[in-house]
């Protein structure tokens, strides 16, 4: 089952970020980014489609931009922490 998925990043210059999540399998089906880096986020969005949570978690998670504590990938981890858990409807 496809599921979709919208958070808002804190701290970051994307302003919100869209996730169709297969809950199944756990698969990164796509996600969109609203505002940000465009050709680096369109990156982002295509490389992690068909990847697991997991996968996306481990390779992104913790990453920051220039001298700020977080960055859109990172934020894009927290949402997917957040679906993991349930606390992302």
């Amino acid at each position: 089952m496809i599921k979709h998925f919208t958070f808002t990043p804190e701290g970051v210059c994307s302003s919100q970020i869209d996730i169709d999540v297969d809950m199944d399998k756990q698969i990164i089906e796509d996600v969109y980014f609203t505002g940000g880096c465009d050709g680096n986020l369109k990156a982002i969005s295509i490389l992690t489609r068909g990847m697991t949570i997991d996968q996306v978690r481990a390779k992104l998670e913790g990453l920051t931009c220039g001298t700020k504590r977080t960055s859109c990938s990172d934020q894009f981890c927290r949402a997917l922490a957040k679906i993991q858990s349930g606390e992302l409807e």
